[in-house]
């Protein structure tokens, strides 16, 4: 199959027959699914199920990130053509990756979410699948965080961030994306000993021994010391990546809730997943996009290809 292909394929996100492989449907027609992958909530057989979580309502300053899913979904449809560059094997031809679409909640009944959220990627991990995860803001991670950790124990996470998302919250009731993390950690299911911070620019007094690897040590002493750090601190735990499209410095993500300058550029985001083959991945996401702020669509580019990154890092183990 190769490019002329385009002028048979079309609504691969229902025609499709085959789960595996690459996608040569024009990128600018069709119904949208990730990577083209196809729609279904049939989880037999699924390697990994992506799913998107359109909340919002839980944003210091922007919001927008409902419109994440579907912005990320979009600019997904010029990866397919190719195996993702550097990787050297083709994960879409490897794994079973289904769109899992949606998780559908009542927008007027915010209380209800967190349980919903976390019922949805159960529900995907009961099923056998994997999964990833498009945000929404990054509230989301915490009750996606007390499903794995239902079913896996305390996670060890790698968190690509602005902000440590530690500032104190001991009311169970508040929804905000700026305490997920201290909250998972209080609870009991992120293991602060095996987790680390990578890309913060913003202080934060406490960080409740999350290893903390922020913007200005990866611009002084580069990716490759970054990556050695991060192995020493997850050791050979099965980890858990969540990346707040934040972690980007403005100019390279500009569609976001809380832009923070002196990030990191694109280029090193992805040397930085590349760098992490090899660890088991038992999921992920990418959280905070948030395309109204972003008419060039870049924002959402890097999603997708955050996304796709995730992918490859759960095939890489299983090849």
């Amino acid at each position: 199959m190769a490019l002329e292909d385009a002028k048979n394929q079309v609504d691969q996100a229902f025609t499709r027959s085959d789960p595996r492989g690459l996608s040569y449907e024009n990128a600018f027609g069709g119904a949208v699914s990730f990577l083209r992958r196809r729609y279904g909530k049939d989880l037999a057989g699924v390697d990994l199920a992506v799913t998107g979580i359109p909340f919002d309502q839980a944003v210091t300053h922007r919001p927008g990130t409902r419109f994440g899913p579907r912005a990320i979904r979009e600019a997904s449809t010029l990866q397919p053509y190719d195996p993702p560059y550097g990787w050297g094997y083709d994960p879409l031809s490897l794994l079973n990756v289904l769109d899992y679409g949606d998780m559908a909640f009542d927008y007027a009944n915010t209380r209800e979410v967190p349980a919903r959220i976390e019922a949805h990627i159960g529900a995907i991990m009961d099923g056998g699948a994997a999964p990833v995860t498009l945000g929404g803001d990054h509230f989301i991670t915490l009750p996606i965080l007390r499903a794995v950790a239902a079913r896996r124990g305390p996670v060890a996470l790698i968190q690509f961030d602005a902000h440590s998302d530690t500032w104190v919250d001991d009311d169970p009731e508040r929804i905000d994306h700026g305490t997920f993390l201290y909250k998972a950690i209080r609870e009991g299911v992120v293991d602060p000993s095996a987790s680390v911070s990578v890309g913060i620019r913003a202080d934060n007094p406490d960080t409740l021994g999350v290893t903390i690897l922020d913007a200005p040590l990866l611009h002084r002493e580069g990716v490759e010391a970054v990556l050695r750090r991060i192995r020493q601190v997850i050791g050979e735990r099965p980890v858990y990546i969540t990346f707040d499209i934040d972690a980007l410095d403005p100019a390279f993500a500009p569609g976001t809730g809380t832009p923070v300058w002196g990030g990191l550029a694109s280029w090193q985001a992805a040397a930085l997943l590349r760098g992490l083959a090899g660890v088991d991945l038992i999921g992920g996401d990418v959280v905070e996009v948030s395309p109204p702020y972003d008419g060039t669509g870049a924002t959402a580019i890097a999603g997708a290809h955050v996304a796709m990154e995730l992918i490859a890092l759960y095939g890489w183990t299983r090849r």
